[in-house]
């Protein structure tokens, strides 16, 4: 319960990793804002950590709109008092259209960056200043081995995300909020089954030194960390989730 007290939003929690990070998180005490676009999804989340015990609210939201993320950040200052975490985890991945940076429709591709590289940057400016006003707080923004990959406008999204996480935590570390990064490797999620051929997905495993597919459980004990005390002077990081499916110098 190191949270008690501590107000999180988690973005894109209706389902696969944002609802474990969202579990997770009441888990250790925080009052968690189940932020997502598909009502449905985010109200069950909210509902079972209520009925396990804990305290959660369900927010829409579109990360890609600055309205919206700052409609969120307000429903949860009202219902809270204010922000402590927020972990960008949105991002259209689910029934992703699948083309080359070269031919993919304008408009979608526009659309596509709004949410997965801009939505991060949208929460984080409609958050910031309570965190701030409660002294600091901390951020994770969710990147992907993705972003090593050259793996089309998904992977360039996430390679993006990792610059603004570096930017960001140059920018707010003077107001005490640190801000990090988790890629994730290969996870079993609907969304992944939903993208990757599962031939494909035995290739990757097999050339990987812990050769199984992750668990959205996996992810959750380094985003517990890194919003933790435990990581007070970790900053601008991006931590590698992945079964060593990616090994940097």
């Amino acid at each position: 319960m190191q949270f008690k007290g501590k107000v999180a939003i988690v973005t894109g929690a209706g389902q696969g990793i944002g609802e474990a990070y969202a579990k997770g998180l009441a888990a250790e005490g925080a009052s968690v804002v189940v932020a997502e676009l598909n009502e449905a999804q985010g109200r069950r989340v909210a509902d079972e950590i209520v009925g396990a015990g804990g305290i959660a609210t369900f927010v829409h939201v579109d990360v890609g709109s600055p309205e919206s993320t700052q409609a969120m950040a307000q429903a949860t200052i009202d219902a809270y008092g204010g922000i402590d975490f927020l972990v960008n985890n949105a991002a259209i991945f689910h029934g992703m259209k699948l083309d080359a940076l070269i031919s993919v429709d304008w408009e979608y591709y526009k659309k596509f960056m709004d949410v997965n590289m801009h939505g991060a940057l949208l929460c984080v400016r409609a958050c910031f200043r309570s965190m701030k006003k409660r002294g600091g707080g901390a951020i994770v923004n969710q990147s992907s081995t993705a972003a090593w990959m050259a793996v089309g406008y998904y992977g360039l999204a996430k390679l993006a995300v990792n610059g603004l996480t570096q930017s960001l935590a140059r920018e707010l570390g003077p107001m005490n909020i640190r801000v990090n990064a988790i890629a994730p490797g290969p996870t079993d999620t609907e969304a992944s089954r939903s993208i990757v051929p599962e031939v494909y997905m035995k290739e990757i495993l097999s050339q990987m030194p812990l050769s199984r597919q992750g668990q959205p459980e996996d992810l959750v004990g380094t985003c517990v960390f890194l919003l933790s005390d435990a990581s007070a002077w970790v900053t601008g990081q991006i931590v590698n989730v992945d079964g060593g499916q990616i090994m940097r110098p």
